[in-house]
């Protein structure tokens, strides 16, 4: 049970912890708008991501299995989506302390949709049931406790990229620095959507 535990929180972190554009969403916005003020952000991610473990078990795959353009078609639509969240983070004004209490982070509602529409984390769950399943007495049972497991990953994982960008919240202040890193965080989260769709 160690082993089969170890490897399910391994390649949870693995499958939802590299830049893809979600932990980079959430290291741009919290890089630009803090900590504090991308927990909203966060909890929507998190939010949607659960929609996802569960859509995720009870098989997502054979929809995208039965009728293939469904896969193609929710990753146009999530791919639209993190270009906008790209371009509104790239385009942010630069902020002072003051401005971080007026500015328009990217909200609950932001952070759900763009999970929802990821097709990564509907892949990273089908892998997750069909790979890491814990073993127990009932496929229910296992089924149940590999996604609360993964999902505690999760949060853990999102938690820290949204941590990371905070750190990087002075750079984010800085009247030189700030518009150039914001730009790079979302080309490289346009990019990231884009190597997506290769692989």
């Amino acid at each position: 049970m160690i082993e089969a535990l170890s490897s399910l929180i391994l390649a949870t972190a693995l499958l939802l912890g590299s830049p893809g554009p979600v932990p980079l969403a959430l290291a741009a916005t919290g890089a630009t708008y803090g900590i504090r003020r991308g927990i909203a952000f966060l909890v929507g991610i998190l939010t949607g991501l659960a929609v996802a473990i569960t859509l995720g078990s009870i098989g997502i795959a054979t929809l995208f299995n039965t009728f293939p353009p469904s896969r193609y078609l929710v990753g146009v639509a999530g791919a639209l989506y993190i270009c906008y969240i790209a371009i509104k983070i790239a385009t942010a004004p630069i902020l002072t302390e003051q401005d971080e209490l007026e500015a328009q982070a990217p909200t609950f509602r932001d952070g759900f949709i763009l999970n929802i529409l990821n097709p990564k984390a509907y892949a990273a769950f089908v892998a997750l049931f069909s790979q890491f399943l814990l073993p127990f007495s009932t496929e229910l049972i296992s089924t149940a406790v590999t996604a609360l497991v993964a999902f505690g990953v999760a949060i853990l994982v999102d938690g820290a990229w949204l941590i990371l960008g905070g750190v990087l919240t002075p750079l984010f202040r800085s009247p030189l620095l700030a518009r150039p890193i914001r730009v790079l965080f979302g080309v490289v989260m346009v990019a990231a959507v884009i190597f997506a769709f290769y692989l």
